[in-house]
């Protein structure tokens, strides 16, 4: 039996459904809160289980009841986090999978909005090509969920890439109260420059996470036979090649300009996160909050 997808819903319920399904029915149980807060206050006491951190421990319950407890905090409702998806035209390749790469990023923002909003942090959205297309402010009411997925529903990917202009210039205009921003994107342009504009979110005081979006044709260039490659971006501008030639060539580079990206990121203390579109959305979010707690 094929492993249930639910990114699969949306053909019959939108974003709505997709984020419901994949947070409550795949995600809810990895971690209470994996995007936290900046303080905590006390919630309750609980019994101590081996593996629990010894640094938990109530002591001064401990030597009233001899019994062990350990203590329980609540993460305070004041995270503000940017949702920032790319909507440039390299986004809307989508090879043999079923859905484009913008497609995908729509469902990864959705379901990061639904947790997000459910823990209460105020969540807002950014869709940009080389300009923001779509500005939602943060807002932490169930009721911004709607206007979050119209507003990812409502835009479709075309133009240019230049993402580091543009996240310079949410780090500006923008972005300016510390908070979490999430960049979901194919990260379509030179490292370096990207290398820049992450520095200068991080300079900000953000947390910063990465999200990489990728086909899986892009990652392996799986190509046999001679092929017409065709910019996304620029109409008209293709080549025909015979791909098992470049084949060796292409990974080696496409190698370096990854591990590249992956290792300015780690430096700048930004998560790096790997998604393919041929991976279910529960599956790939599931084993990136699972790093997380």
């Amino acid at each position: 039996m094929l492993p249930f997808d639910p990114s699969e819903l949306a053909r019959y319920g939108g974003l709505t459904l997709v984020a419901r399904t994949v947070v409550e029915g795949f995600l809810s149980g990895i971690h209470r809160s994996p995007f936290k807060g900046f303080s905590v206050e006390f919630a309750e006491h609980r019994q101590y289980y081996p593996g629990d951190e010894l640094r938990r421990v109530d002591w001064r319950t401990y030597g009233k009841t001899d019994r062990f407890f350990v203590k329980e905090y609540e993460e305070e409702t004041n995270l503000k986090a940017f949702l920032v998806v790319d909507a440039s035209g390299s986004m809307r390749y989508r090879g043999r999978q079923a859905v484009s790469k913008f497609e995908y990023a729509q469902r990864v923002a959705a379901s990061l909005a639904y947790l997000m909003l459910a823990q209460l942090d105020a969540v807002g959205l950014v869709v940009h090509d080389t300009r923001v297309r779509q500005l939602i402010p943060p807002r932490a009411s169930s009721k911004h969920l709607l206007g979050l997925l119209r507003g990812l529903e409502s835009v479709q990917p075309g133009g240019e890439t230049a993402l580091a202009p543009v996240w310079h210039g949410l780090a500006v205009d923008h972005l300016k109260r510390r908070g979490l921003v999430v960049l979901i994107s194919d990260c379509f342009d030179d490292p370096a420059h990207l290398a820049r504009s992450l520095q200068h979110l991080r300079h900000r005081k953000h947390e910063v996470l990465l999200f990489h979006v990728l086909a899986p044709e892009e990652i392996e260039f799986p190509f046999d036979r001679p092929t017409r490659f065709r910019d996304m971006e620029r109409i008209g501008d293709e080549v025909r090649v015979d791909p098992r030639r470049l084949r060796a060539e292409y990974r080696a580079n496409f190698e370096a300009y990854r591990e590249e990206l992956c290792r300015k990121a780690h430096d700048l203390r930004v998560d790096y996160h790997l998604l393919r579109t041929d991976e279910p959305v529960d599956r790939a979010l599931g084993a990136y909050l699972a790093r997380r707690k």
